[in-house]
């Protein structure tokens, strides 16, 4: 993300609509941002880049280094997803995403959870009120960083290993984003879930929750849990609580949690499903001083594809976090304002059950946009 003056502001955005239904929801987020910078009063580019399975069928390639360079050259990058039934699972997801990720030094995924109004969840008794948090994923290291590997493969005596790794720079790194994030949402005159009378009159503003397995996974989470506190001692205002993983069920608890790479995986797409589903949740991979990509975590639905019948809502959220995260962010606030209000008017955030075709979901938005004052 390059800095820019507050006036007269100007952003280049990279697009990769990508497989499958991919490019039919980040078309409809394209034209909500389009909108949003004409009642805004800042500009943005878009250039479409042809990254995903039916350009590696075509031509053997995903992403090289020249084409990474290239898209150094935006603000932001705009992903629809990434996904092809002809493709074998994991050459597109390690050879683009995580190829990205890495290079670009996304060392947070940044996945909201908020349940919206109209939409369902499958938690009983739970509302808007109760599903509200943020988790932020450290997205660098763990598990996936791919250190470990197969020894007498095919035979019943085959071993493999695959190796969680962290260094203390990536775990300090990581912790501070969520310390500061805490901050960001929060001031001291409106104090979050989690907290109690005593905490707000000791000047608390919101929750940090680390979320671990300190009992088991000691090696690593004894390095986390450490350097939480260690940092938690330059950020008074905030209240630090902590969580094993398979404790994390009551949505109400939380205000802001983090944790590593594979345990934030698997939490934030249990959170999607209490928010709504996939066709609801989206996400950030961010590099706070570099280039950051934004994304719909559902994936690319491809028996969907050109049917107009996908849920785009996910994306459009994607992209008023791209600008939030841009700085523009009362445009970010709008669109998630103008989402709310048409999530109110579909019958159901499932394919094809929305009420809406794909393009009129996008209109709808557009519509409850310039409607406000």
């Amino acid at each position: 993300m390059k800095s820019k003056e507050k006036a007269g502001k100007s952003y280049n955005i990279a697009v990769i609509g990508g497989d499958g239904t991919g490019p039919e929801v980040t078309a409809e987020g394209v034209k909500v941002l389009k909108a949003a910078a004409r009642k805004f009063d800042f500009s943005v580019k878009f250039k479409d880049y042809d990254f995903g399975g039916e350009r590696y069928l075509s031509t053997g390639k995903i992403i090289d280094d020249n084409e990474v360079e290239t898209l150094k050259k935006h603000d932001a990058i705009y992903l629809g997803a990434i996904g092809h039934p002809d493709v074998k699972p994991g050459i597109l997801e390690k050879g683009l995403l995580l190829k990205l990720r890495f290079a670009l030094d996304q060392y947070i995924n940044l996945r909201p959870v908020k349940l919206f109004p109209g939409v369902e969840t499958p938690l009983k008794n739970k509302g808007p009120e109760d599903i509200d948090y943020v988790v932020v994923r450290e997205n660098s290291g763990g598990a996936y960083t791919g250190c470990g590997g197969n020894v007498m493969t095919g035979t019943p005596n085959e071993v493999a290993t695959q190796e969680m790794i962290y260094t203390r720079f990536q775990v300090d790194r990581c912790l501070r984003y969520a310390f500061d994030l805490v901050r960001k949402r929060h001031s001291k005159k409106s104090p979050w879930r989690g907290l109690k009378e005593e905490d707000v009159k000791a000047g608390k503003i919101g929750q940090l929750t680390l979320c671990g397995k300190t009992n088991v996974l000691t090696y690593v989470f004894g390095l986390w849990e450490r350097a939480f506190h260690e940092i938690a001692k330059e950020y008074p205002d905030v209240k630090t609580d902590y969580a094993h993983v398979d404790a994390t069920t009551n949505p109400e608890w939380f205000d802001v949690i983090v944790t590593e790479n594979l345990f934030g995986d698997i939490i934030t797409d249990l959170g999607a499903m209490t928010q709504g589903g996939m066709g609801v949740a989206a996400g950030g991979n961010i590099n706070p001083g570099g280039l950051s990509m934004f994304e719909p975590i559902g994936g690319s639905a491809p028996k969907y594809t050109g049917l107009n019948v996908i849920n785009p809502i996910a994306a459009i959220s994607a992209g008023a976090m791209m600008l939030d995260t841009l700085g523009e962010t009362k445009a970010a606030a709008a669109i998630e304002a103008a989402v709310m209000s048409v999530t109110q008017q579909m019958k159901s955030q499932a394919a094809g059950k929305m009420g809406f075709s794909t393009t009129e979901v996008g209109d709808l938005v557009v519509a409850a946009l310039k409607k406000q004052k």
